[in-house]
């Protein structure tokens, strides 16, 4: 069987509070761009909480970016996928993902 790609395995989607919940797992996360300082940008998450967020993108940033790679602390994230997502994103529909996927909500849409 051939070796797990780092880029294959699962990450879950994460805001601010969640990231707390999965320190050393693979996360996701939509983050709106604040400022660069180095190799680390800082940003606000879609439940407008601030999160570090660590490594070099390839490409010039826009203002949201969604980040995947390891959460390695409760506020910070080592990047290693970037995807630009432009000057606008739906950050409540994004959070209300986060939420709805880690199981906070308990109301079924049907």
């Amino acid at each position: 069987m051939p070796p797990r790609r780092r880029d294959m395995n699962p990450a879950v989607f994460v805001n601010a509070e969640l990231l707390r919940s999965y320190v050393g797992s693979r996360v996701r996360a939509l983050i709106q761009v604040v400022r660069v300082e180095g190799e680390t940008i800082i940003g606000n998450s879609t439940d407008e909480s601030q999160l570090v967020v660590k490594g070099i993108p390839t490409f010039p940033l826009t203002k949201f970016v969604e980040v995947i790679g390891l959460a390695d602390s409760d506020t910070s994230i080592q990047a290693d996928m970037w995807t630009n997502l432009g000057e606008t994103a739906d950050t409540y529909t994004y959070n209300q993902l986060c939420q709805i996927v880690n199981g906070e909500y308990k109301i079924l849409f049907v």
